[in-house]
């Protein structure tokens, strides 16, 4: 029986991949919520209901953040403090972000019940568009404050050198999502709502069953203790997630942005194959970023005890393995684009055309992609968020939303689908000044 990989393990490749794999296959898992949702109600309740999601999600995403600030943020000062030898302070600061993060969640989620209607108008919905909108997105940030904890035990599970029980948990709640969506919509005919109370069961079983593991005695390197709020511990949480929270942000602009493109150029058609799009694309896209998660408390770890050494084998080897991952991805969305597409737009022949062909332009910009997401999760585990916060503020926010509002000027319908690919290249220019700029205080190659 091979032993438990620790943070101060040397990392061969096996190692590596062992070590990351459960946080891949848990962002996998994660990503059923909406990727279920979207399926049964596409398949089962209807077209307009399904862009009500999608119309709306930006939004719920937006309100989300707290929970990738506090979990990639607070990982990378929890792992480097670890790695200084101070278990007891890193338990202090662990503590203090799941109760902040709880509150946050509540907080926001009131907030966002009150903004639904309003921002589903700004973004053009009317009649039962924007009824739909408004029911799907009131009941889901129900479960807001279990969201915000699940988003920030994804990572921390992996500080604690315990991905495998991060993947367990999510695992758990996918397949329950899943179960009680044939409940909810097959059975009992509940439509949108019933997909919305599903993902908000999902979801807190997905928030509370972590709770209860670190409340506990348990055998990792984290537990929940007496709460003390260090003002600064939180700052500098705070300060290393802000690429996450600028990431979500762009993220959400500029999906409504590509809504807002979509419905002047093609209309709900448009809505709903970006739709597709962006599930099919955040399945594959969960391979990138559960590696950069998996492998982001090594690099702090790292850090944090000045092991220069292997902080270079770990980024070098890091590199390699997205490569090898992006040319897999490339090649094999080609020749999925139609099967995916039928998963969810069987019932519609134009979204179907219109979804394979999106798809098959959007998935070229997978080969640099990547490299990118990477590039920022790494700089954020060297406790370095202000330059995290550029490349992925610079990548989404400034490039994609530059793209997205020039290609359909010059190639009309089908430089919407090709903004992703215009964005990475100019994303992976930005991401190489700052790599080599910063080599030799950090030491990496």
């Amino acid at each position: 029986m091979s032993h438990q990989i620790q943070l101060s393990d040397h990392f061969n490749y096996g190692k590596l991949l062992r070590f990351t794999a459960p946080s891949m296959v848990m962002m996998f898992f994660s990503s059923i919520y909406s990727v279920v949702d979207g399926v049964f109600v596409s398949n089962f309740v209807g077209k307009t209901p399904f862009a009500a999601i999608n119309l709306i999600m930006p939004l719920l995403m937006f309100l989300s953040i707290v929970g990738f600030i506090f979990g990639s943020g607070g990982s990378a000062l929890i792992a480097k403090t670890i790695g200084e030898n101070d278990n007891e302070k890193a338990n202090r600061i662990f503590t203090m972000l799941v109760v902040v993060g709880a509150l946050s969640g509540i907080v926001l989620g009131g907030i966002g019940g009150i903004l639904v209607r309003p921002i589903a108008v700004i973004l053009g919905a009317s009649g039962k568009l924007l009824n739909d909108s408004v029911i799907y997105g009131q009941v889901v940030l129900f479960a807001l404050p279990f969201v915000t904890l699940q988003n920030m035990f994804q990572s921390l599970f992996v500080t604690a050198e315990r991905p495998k029980i991060g993947l367990a948990v999510t695992v758990i709640s996918g397949l329950l999502n899943i179960l009680l969506d044939v409940i909810f919509i097959n059975i009992c005919d509940w439509g949108l709502v019933g997909a919305a109370f599903a993902t908000v069961i999902s979801q807190a079983v997905g928030g509370l069953i972590p709770l209860v593991y670190f409340m506990t005695p348990n055998t990792s390197l984290l537990q929940i203790v007496k709460p003390v709020f260090d003002f600064k511990a939180l700052g500098q949480t705070v300060l290393n997630g802000m690429s996450e929270f600028f990431s979500n942000v762009s993220m959400a602009f500029v999906s409504a942005l590509y809504n807002f493109q979509l419905m002047k150029y093609i209309g709900e058609d448009g809505v709903a194959a970006y739709g597709v799009l962006m599930y099919i694309t955040f399945i594959f896209f969960t391979l990138f970023i559960g590696f950069s998660m998996g492998s982001a408390p090594i690099v702090s770890y790292n850090y944090g005890a000045k092991n220069d050494a292997e902080l270079k084998n770990v980024f070098l080897k890091s590199v390699n393995i997205i490569a090898l991952i992006s040319i897999i991805l490339v090649v094999a969305t080609q020749f999925l684009a139609k099967p995916l597409a039928l998963l969810f737009a069987s019932h519609d022949q134009i979204m179907q055309e219109l979804t394979i062909k999106a798809f098959r332009i959007y998935s070229i910009s997978f080969l640099l992609a990547g490299f990118n997401g990477y590039a920022s999760a790494f700089f954020t585990a060297l406790n370095n968020g202000v330059v995290s916060t550029i490349l992925a503020t610079g990548r989404t926010l400034v490039f994609e939303t530059f793209a997205v509002m020039v290609l359909p000027l010059i190639f009309g319908l089908d430089g919407i689908w090709m903004s992703a690919l215009l964005a990475e290249i100019m994303a992976l220019v930005l991401t190489l000044v700052f790599v080599v700029k910063l080599r030799k205080r950090y030491r990496y190659y």
